[in-house]
C-alpha cells in the first residue's frame, strides 16, 4: 500500500515507551493491590492537582461517572442549562440524576453555550448551569459567573476537551464550582479510560470519595447511594507515564495545527478554528465548517475523504435533543446556531503521531474540490 493509499484515522491514542510503562508496572506484582485508591492512584491525584493548579481534584474511572457523581454531591434539584453541541455524556449524566436539561443554543466562533441566552432561560426550578468548553475553546467563564452568582446557581464545567489549558494564566479547572476532565484514550492526556473533577474545598472530596466508593464510608457505614467510579492501578499508571511525555505531544499536536492553518487559511467556505486571546491551547482538535459557498456540503466532503481512506468526524452531530433517546421531548428546542453548525462541521484528523506529509495530503484532498 501506497503512502497516498494508508488509512488515516481521525484519532491515535498518545502511548508512552513500551518499556517504560512494564517498568512501571512491575510494583504492582509485588503488592497485588489493583484498586481502592492505590499508591499510584494517589501519586496521579496529586501530580494533576499540582499540573492543572486546583485545589482539589479527584480521580474516577471515566469522566462520566465523575459528572455523574459531582452533580449527586451538589444535591441538584430540578433544571440544569446545558448545551445541545456536546457527547452524549453530558445530557445523559444530568437526566441520570434526575434532573431535566434545558438547551441553551451556542455561540457562532467558539461554539461554546451563548452566555448572553442563558438569563432568558432561568426559571425557578432552575439549579445549575452546565457548560462545554468546546474543541479547546473556553467559554464566557466571567460572564457565567456573574449569572450564576446573580442566581444563586451551580456552575459545573465539562472540560473534557480542555485538560492542561489555561485563561489568562488561571488553570481552566478554576472556573466554576467545579471541572470534569475526561482521560478517555483519544484524549490530550488519557488513562486508557478515567476522568477527574477539580472542586474546591474539602466537604467536596470527602463527599465524592464516598459516592465512587458504593457511599461506603468505613467496613460498616454505607452512607450513600454511590457507585463503583474507582480509578485502578492500571490506569492511574498509564496516566503517570503520559504525564511526562505529555509537553512532546502538545508540541507535536501544535505542528499539526499549525500546518493545516497554513495549508487552509484563506480558502472561501472554509471556516476554521479561531485561537482565543489568553487561551494555551492544547491542540485537542480541528474543526472546520464547510459553508455553504464551498463545493460541497459536509456529508459529501465526509464520504469524499473516506473514498479516499481519510476518516473524518461529524463531531457533534446529530445534535443531543435530536438523539432518539431525547427526541420527542426536546427536538423543537430553539437552537438554530447549534445546528447551524452541526450540519456543516467536521473535525479532521488530529494527534501527535500524525506527520506533516499526512496533514499535506488531507489539505491536498480537500483542496482537490475548492471552487
Amino acid at each position: 500500500m501506497s503512502e497516498q493509499e494508508k488509512e488515516i484515522l481521525v484519532t491515535r491514542s498518545a502511548l508512552p515507551p513500551y518499556a517504560e510503562f512494564i517498568e512501571a508496572i512491575k510494583p504492582i506484582w509485588d503488592s497485588a493491590w489493583l484498586t481502592n485508591m492505590g499508591e499510584f492512584h494517589q501519586q496521579l491525584e496529586q501530580e494533576l492537582k499540582t499540573f492543572l493548579d486546583v485545589e482539589q481534584l479527584t480521580l474516577f474511572t471515566n469522566g462520566h461517572l465523575g459528572l455523574e457523581m459531582v452533580l449527586q454531591a451538589m444535591e441538584l434539584t430540578g433544571e440544569v442549562i446545558t448545551t445541545p453541541f456536546s457527547f452524549a455524556s453530558t445530557t445523559h449524566a444530568i437526566t441520570r440524576g434526575g434532573l431535566t436539561p434545558v438547551f441553551c443554543d451556542i455561540d457562532p466562533v467558539t461554539c461554546c453555550m451563548d452566555a448572553e441566552k442563558i438569563e432568558a432561560l432561568i426559571t425557578q426550578r432552575t439549579s445549575a448551569i452546565l457548560p462545554v468548553h468546546v474543541y479547546g475553546h473556553i467559554c464566557d467563564v466571567e460572564k457565567i459567573e456573574r449569572i450564576a452568582k446573580k442566581h444563586n446557581l451551580k456552575v459545573i464545567y465539562d472540560a473534557a476537551h480542555t485538560f492542561g489549558e489555561t485563561l489568562n494564566g488561571v488553570g481552566i479547572g478554576r472556573f466554576g464550582d467545579a471541572a470534569m476532565f475526561s482521560f478517555h484514550a483519544t484524549k490530550v492526556f488519557h488513562t486508557i479510560e478515567g476522568g477527574a473533577v477539580s472542586y474546591q474545598g474539602e466537604w467536596l472530596k470527602e463527599r465524592l470519595d464516598c459516592l465512587k466508593n458504593f457511599g461506603i464510608i468505613n467496613k460498616e457505614q454505607v452512607v450513600a447511594v454511590g457507585g463503583n467510579a474507582k480509578m485502578n492501578e492500571f490506569q492511574a499508571i498509564m496516566g503517570l507515564c503520559n504525564l511526562k511525555h505529555l509537553s512532546t505531544e502538545l508540541e507535536k499536536r501544535e505542528q499539526v495545527v499549525n500546518r493545516y492553518g497554513e495549508r487552509l487559511a484563506g480558502v472561501k467556505g472554509l471556516r476554521l478554528p479561531e485561537q482565543q486571546a489568553g487561551v494555551k491551547s492544547n491542540y485537542a482538535y480541528f474543526p472546520v465548517l464547510f459553508e455553504d459557498d464551498f463545493a460541497l456540503n459536509r456529508n459529501e466532503m465526509y464520504d469524499w475523504l473516506a473514498g479516499r481512506n481519510i476518516h473524518a468526524r461529524k463531531y457533534f452531530y446529530p445534535l443531543i435533543p435530536d438523539f432518539d433517546c431525547y427526541l420527542e421531548q426536546f427536538g423543537q428546542a430553539d437552537i438554530p446556531v447549534a445546528r447551524y453548525v452541526a450540519e456543516r462541521v467536521l473535525t479532521l484528523p488530529c494527534y501527535g503521531s500524525l506527520t506533516q506529509a499526512e496533514v499535506d495530503r488531507i489539505c491536498d484532498v480537500i483542496l482537490e474540490v475548492k471552487r
